[in-house]
């Protein structure tokens, strides 16, 4: 049953989020005509006895789902599939898996018969908290991350915690990172409400995550609403990801998204330190109660010259130098375009200098 909903405006379609506390929503799903499910292979074995166990093997692609898969010859291999059906042009394919299955399969959708339908169910906290709403698709080209997409916001999104309890804890806590980062971004009193709920995040508690989930899509629906196609204040939801991203990349994607964004607020606070935009107070707490607090992977010696290369290819680049959002004094966001390269490899040095001595 559906407890709460939230109502996302765009300039495409409207859209609405449903928050609920049982699996009959599968079910209504289920017995919907001319719909094609598309299901991430892992939450179909994890799931297919149980929650989704009313959706019919012959409506049903099951996708393998890693991020070498999101590309276009991925997409072009879910056109056959989905084509194999004979589909009408009223079609409904409902997506349920994490932020990958939604990029692909949002980028599908938006292509396809140039727009058909879309439901999105997210069976992971990162996509829960986040990548659900704002309306992107993004596919990796090459070396490049998320350089190809579509703005296409899905009919309905379902949250649904309970498929929460199967997922390996890194996987879990790269959703904690942009939970944290969210309310970092909107202020004091949320960054201590965070705090407060981290014992029972840990815990799976569903209450508090169904309610620290709501708040998130709230303060990111404040963004993507004034601006939807990323042009200006919609940029500051970066906060973390050009570091983060070219951790990924570095790494090849050894450290899961959200874990990347946590080290990735790490390394921008030092420059935000650095430039003065940042207190030395501040930046000590949130390393100590926040950050450090929810980072559960081993940190690496990063290659430098990678994570350089990397932030070079970012699309958020369009000055001189490199691009990166940082928090301020105030809990004040701000984007430079200009940083320097020295300036990250001298940071970097320090944390890897810190990193090696903590072993």
């Amino acid at each position: 049953m559906c407890i709460e909903k939230l109502v996302i405006k765009s300039n495409i379609r409207n859209y609405d989020v449903f928050f609920e506390n049982d699996s009959n929503f599968l079910s209504n799903l289920a017995t919907k005509e001319n719909t094609i499910f598309i299901i991430d292979e892992n939450v179909w074995n994890l799931h297919k006895n149980s929650v989704l166990s009313s959706i019919s093997p012959d409506r049903l692609i099951i996708q393998h789902v890693c991020e070498e898969i999101k590309n276009l010859a991925t997409v072009c291999e879910l056109y056959d599939k989905i084509m194999a059906f004979s589909p009408r042009k009223n079609l409904t394919l409902v997506s349920i898996g994490g932020g990958i299955t939604q990029d692909i399969t949002g980028f599908v959708a938006s292509s396809l018969y140039r727009g058909i339908n879309w439901i999105f169910i997210p069976t992971t906290l990162l996509a829960q908290v986040d990548s659900c709403i704002g309306a992107k698709t993004s596919l990796n080209y090459k070396n490049y991350k998320n350089l190809v997409g579509t703005f296409y916001p899905p009919s309905q999104v379902h949250i649904y915690p309970e498929f929460l309890k199967t997922l390996r804890k890194e996987d879990y806590y790269s959703g904690v990172g942009e939970m944290a980062k969210l309310h970092i971004m909107n202020g004091e009193k949320d960054t201590q409400k965070f705090i407060d709920s981290l014992k029972a995040i840990d815990e799976l508690n569903f209450d508090t995550l169904l309610n620290r989930t709501r708040h998130c899509l709230e303060i990111k629906k404040s963004y993507i609403e004034d601006d939807e196609f990323d042009i200006g204040k919609r940029n500051m939801l970066n906060y973390g990801h050009c570091f983060g991203h070219a951790i990924e990349t570095s790494t090849n994607f050894a450290i899961s998204h959200g874990q990347a964004v946590v080290l990735g607020m790490i390394l921008a606070n030092k420059i935000a330190l650095r430039q003065n935009l940042m207190s030395k107070d501040m930046e000590e707490y949130l390393y100590s109660n926040v950050l450090d607090a929810i980072l559960v992977v081993d940190i690496p010696i990063f290659n430098i010259e990678k994570i350089i290369e990397a932030m070079k290819q970012d699309k958020k680049n369009t000055g001189n130098g490199l691009a990166l959002v940082m928090l301020e004094n105030g809990y004040q966001m701000t984007k430079i375009t200009n940083l320097n390269p020295g300036e990250v490899v001298e940071v970097l040095e320090e944390f890897n200098k810190n990193n090696i001595n903590r072993m």
